[in-house]
This record gives structure tokens, C-alpha cells and sequence, in this order.
């Protein structure tokens, strides 16, 4: 199922509602082979009142796990920005500090962007590490020792370590989104949900059964079409829609410029 994420979007989706459809239509036609339309409409009133209900349960309940996942996405994607934003932010501001301070600190400031993007690789594979041994501690550890003393604008100072200890903070919290994923009980109720819904539609019994047909394959490939969308939302940084680097790579490129 992951491999799904790592091709283009409208051939995923296309595979997936190919897939689930199949099944759906199969099943109305093995229903509408055992029970014919005359027999299905006795029970058309009482059905389509619990059908309508159960719709609206599962419509809400994944409105709002979609609401979720998605929200999940975009603290993944805000936090990468906001690294990308301190990182730059304290490249400059070292500019005010002692060498060989300065140089050493926007080297490792270097070499913490591209340890970023190893570990996204590394995410992607579900090799999801809180624990850095590379550049962070790094940069970390060169900020503490500096000496406080031989700095001569006190303030750039401590605004620039906030803005290290922040750094920290940010690639913290991107970790987080990452592991932040939809419970698998969650899963297991809006895919039995789902098959609910489009088996209810096989008892329906249309005079034209082409129309039948169009309905069921539509309502499959919408609710197909959503718990995949959720599925995607829920691996920010895994395959063709993973959470975007062109932040980071923007700030390297000012880095080596300078």
C-alpha cells in the first residue's frame, strides 16, 4: 500500500477507486442476481431512512479525520518552514560574533541543512529518529561553549541562541508530525464504515440498472477517493506528495552564496 505513495497522485488514486470499484460493482451484481428490483422495493421506505442516517455518521466522522490528518500535514510542513526560517535567521545574525565563532558557527549551520535532508530520506523510509548525533549537537554545543564575554552586542546574542534553542525545538515537533498517525482503530472503523456504505446501495432495487451501476461506482470512488486522501495526509513525508523542501534548499543556496 505505501508503494502507492511514491507514484504520481492521479495514478495512485486511479489505481485505488480501480480497485475498490471492481469489488463494489462484482457485489451488486451477484445481489441483483439473487434478489430482483420488484423484491428489493418493498424495502426501499425503511432503507433509505437508515441509509441517510448512517451517511450522515460516517460523512461527519470523516470530515473529520480528514480535518485532522490535514491539520497533521500542515504542522509538518509550517515546522520544516520554520526551521528553514531560524536557520537563516541565525546565519545572519552570527555575522555580529567573534571569529573563529562565526565561521564555525555558519559551517555548521551548513552542515545542519544537509543533515536535514538525510533525514528526511531516512523519514520517507519510516526511519524516524528523535535522538540527533549529527549536526545539531554540533551547532548546540559550539553556541554553549562560545564565551559570552567577547561578544560585544550582548542582546544580538541571546536573541540568536533563543533562535538555536528554537531550531532544536522546530525539528522536534517535525518528528512529531510524523509520528502523529491515524490509530489503526480509527482505520478499522472507516473502512468497515465504507463497505457498509456501498453494500447498502446493492439493496436498492432501480428499475434501470445501468443508473444503479453509475451510482454505486460513484459513491465507491468518492469514499475511495477520501480514506486514500487521509492515507496520504497521513504520511507527510513519504512518497510523490510528501511535505515540500524547497525552503530549505532556498536558504542553502543564500548560505553559499554568502
Amino acid at each position: 500500500m505505501q508503494s502507492l505513495l511514491y507514484l504520481p497522485p492521479a495514478i495512485s488514486f486511479l489505481i485505488v477507486s480501480g480497485i475498490t470499484t471492481a469489488i463494489a460493482l462484482a457485489g451488486l451484481y451477484l445481489v441483483r442476481r439473487k434478489y430482483p428490483a420488484e423484491v428489493l422495493k418493498e424495502n426501499h421506505e425503511v432503507a433509505a431512512i437508515i441509509f441517510n442516517a448512517f451517511g450522515l455518521f460516517y460523512g461527519v466522522m470523516v470530515a473529520f479525520v480528514v480535518f485532522v490528518t490535514w491539520s497533521g500535514y500542515s504542522d509538518g510542513t509550517k515546522n520544516l518552514e520554520m526551521e528553514a526560517n531560524e536557520v537563516d535567521d541565525i546565519f545572519h545574525s552570527a555575522q555580529a560574533l567573534p571569529e573563529p565563532s562565526r565561521s564555525v558557527i555558519r559551517q555548521g549551520l551548513m552542515d545542519y541543512t544537509v543533515s536535514v535532508y538525510d533525514e528526511l530520506k531516512r523519514m520517507q523510509q519510516g526511519e524516524i529518529a528523535l535522538h540527533s548525533t549529527g549536526a545539531m549537537p554540533k551547532l548546540l554545543t559550539t553556541f554553549y561553549q562560545l564565551d559570552e564575554k567577547s561578544v560585544t552586542n550582548r542582546e544580538l546574542y541571546a536573541d540568536t541562541l533563543t533562535r538555536v534553542n528554537n531550531l532544536a525545538e522546530y525539528r522536534r515537533l517535525r518528528i512529531f508530525a510524523a509520528n502523529d498517525t491515524v490509530p489503526s482503530a480509527i482505520w478499522l472503523v472507516l473502512l468497515i464504515g465504507g463497505v457498509f456504505t456501498v453494500s447498502y446501495t446493492f439493496f436498492f432495487g432501480m428499475k434501470n440498472i445501468k443508473a444503479q451501476y453509475v451510482i454505486t461506482t460513484t459513491l465507491t470512488v468518492t469514499i475511495t477517493l477520501i480514506l486514500f486522501l487521509i492515507y496520504v495526509l497521513d504520511h507527510p513525508f513519504t512518497g510523490a506528495n510528501r511535505v515540500s523542501t524547497e525552503p530549505l534548499r532556498q536558504v542553502m543556496e543564500v548560505m553559499q552564496k554568502e
